[in-house]
């Protein structure tokens, strides 16, 4: 199976939430107001395909386009 590395650039991220209201179980709001990627390392988490479309949205959801998904 494929593996996919999600990078969140939370620096830039304006807490607008839509990530998580389309990808709920990858992605929360912090304590700060800020979207968190839940279990992610550095803010970069490796997934598999099956989870991809979700990301995906999240990403393509996102007005600053914080969410990046790579092969």
């Amino acid at each position: 199976m494929a593996k996919f590395k999600i990078k969140h650039d939370r620096d830039n991220c304006i807490g607008c939430g839509a990530c998580t209201m389309v990808c709920g179980q990858f992605w929360s709001i912090g304590d700060d107001g800020k979207a968190d990627l839940k279990d992610a390392v550095n803010n970069e988490l490796e997934i598999d395909e099956e989870d991809l479309d979700c990301n995906k949205q999240a990403a393509e959801s996102c007005p600053v386009a914080v969410i990046h998904v790579e092969d």
